[in-house]
């Protein structure tokens, strides 16, 4: 929870490197509230008798942001622009093109989008 709370606070910072392990529990957080929206969404619907999808639309509405800035963070970990979150457009290969660079560990050390968020974060906790 840490995790998805640490993507929120950055709401719409694009600059800087997100960890893997950042990346991915906010990706999992995402997940779940997005099922419990889609539940809540259905209580509401039933009790409506009316299909009403308005808490999972403002979820995704607000998560947007935090979500494409959090793939750019996670794109410059690995040394690539923001600007290649647009391989995903590429049909058939972009998608899992995005994963790839999603899932590849990040460059050690200081790259040009910053310093390795990874040794930054085990200086602190050593201290």
């Amino acid at each position: 929870m840490k995790w998805y709370l640490d993507a929120l606070k950055k709401y719409a910072q694009f600059d800087g490197r997100s960890r893997r392990q950042e990346y991915w529990m906010f990706r999992l957080f995402s997940i779940l509230f997005m099922f419990a929206s889609l539940i809540i969404d259905g209580i509401i619907s039933y009790l409506a008798d009316f299909p009403l999808f308005l808490v999972t639309t403002l979820y995704c509405l607000a998560i947007i942001i935090p979500s494409i800035a959090i793939t750019i963070r996670r794109l410059h970990d690995t040394n690539n622009s923001g600007w290649m979150i647009f391989v995903a457009l590429i049909p058939f290969v972009g998608g899992i093109w995005l994963l790839v660079l999603e899932v590849t560990e990040g460059t050690h050390g200081p790259n040009e989008y910053g310093e390795d968020p990874k040794e930054i974060r085990e200086l602190i906790q050593s201290h």
